[in-house]
């Protein structure tokens, strides 16, 4: 069973989970910085191991973004990115995120969750990588 637990996310869980899923390596500084704007972490736990987590920036009341879902790679696959996005949804009313533009594999989980593409498109920053949002109704 997973637990999704708010805010508990560290600096150093931040970075380990998004290089071990291919997401540029970010300083602790900045990863730290990052956690303390952003509005809220989601953590997903299973067996008292940190596997996932999603993080929502914004304005905290009329605009939420899901700036990034991770789960570690040998979890993928089993509904826990699902769950992480739908909790943002429900929880949160999250209408917009951010993604890799290369990573066609992720357009299409948040496309399968009512998530479209809304032609805006930017250098994720510290990276030549492209990011694109998308947007739901």
């Amino acid at each position: 069973m997973i637990e999704l637990v708010d805010n508990i996310l560290t600096p150093e869980d931040f970075v380990r989970l998004r290089t071990a899923t291919g997401f540029a390596d970010i300083p602790l500084e900045h990863a730290r910085k990052a956690l303390q704007n952003g509005l809220i972490n989601v953590s997903a736990i299973k067996d008292g191991e940190l596997i996932g987590m999603g993080r929502l920036v914004g304005d905290g009341a009329m605009y939420w973004y899901l700036q990034e879902i991770v789960v570690l790679p040998k979890y993928q696959r089993q509904g826990i990115g699902t769950q992480l996005l739908e909790f943002a949804k429900e929880k949160y009313d999250c209408r917009f995120l951010w993604t890799l533009e290369k990573n066609k594999e992720a357009i299409h989980f948040y496309e399968t969750h009512g998530f479209n593409l809304n032609g805006k498109r930017q250098l994720e920053e510290g990276t030549p990588e492209y990011i694109v949002m998308l947007e739901r109704d």
